[in-house]
């Protein structure tokens, strides 16, 4: 079954609006007014439903072809308010920053790292980390070791927790809260 079937618009305005709210972070308003000038009349909140339906999807899709990414990761969480609540927002990118994946949580703990670990070794498919690079969080060493002991990290991984190697994810967050401020909407993708 396709996803756009029985949708008004054609697939390549609903991939298109979705594109650009994913990528240039433009306002439902604004990036309707834009299809508008096209010629394509379009309600901002039906926008919000094609990025809230298809963002997911299409990041799925398309990670596999985004190439391998570096086996030396920085991770990192931090404190961000979505849908009225705040929520502790875990991030992974490569030493090049480029996004691993990320996980929502109530909780800081050991669990939760080890669910956000687990989800982005899976994320990553057959190419596991060779190091970790994380703040001093305790949780973080734990949930590495019981990876490990169940075999779905290597071993030899190494856990870095210098300050300095997670500058790529810490300055990161700044932006990434930045746009969140700007677009409150884009919080709700989270949810």
């Amino acid at each position: 079954m396709s996803l756009f079937k029985r949708r008004r618009f054609p697939v390549e305005i609903i991939l298109l609006c979705v594109r650009w709210y994913c990528k240039y972070g433009i306002s439902y308003r604004d990036l309707a007014e834009m299809m508008q000038e096209r010629g394509v009349e379009v309600d901002p909140s039906t926008i919000f439903r094609w990025v809230q339906r298809y963002a997911p999807e299409i990041d799925k899709r398309v990670r596999r072809y985004q190439g391998h990414r570096s086996g030396s990761w920085r991770v990192d969480e931090t404190y961000v308010r979505v849908g009225g609540k705040w929520k502790y927002l875990f991030r992974a990118v490569d030493k090049h920053g480029q996004l691993i994946d990320f996980m929502l949580s109530d909780r800081r703990n050991t669990q939760a790292a080890y669910r956000f670990l687990r989800k982005a070794r899976k994320t990553v498919g057959n190419h596991p980390p060779s190091s970790i690079a994380t703040d001093k969080l305790a949780s973080y060493p734990k949930a590495i070791q019981r990876l490990q002991d169940e075999g779905l990290l290597p071993k030899e991984i190494v856990h870095r927790t210098s300050k300095y190697l997670n500058n790529i994810i810490e300055a990161d967050h700044g932006a990434l809260k930045r746009m969140i401020r700007t677009h409150p909407g884009r919080a709700a993708l989270w949810d």
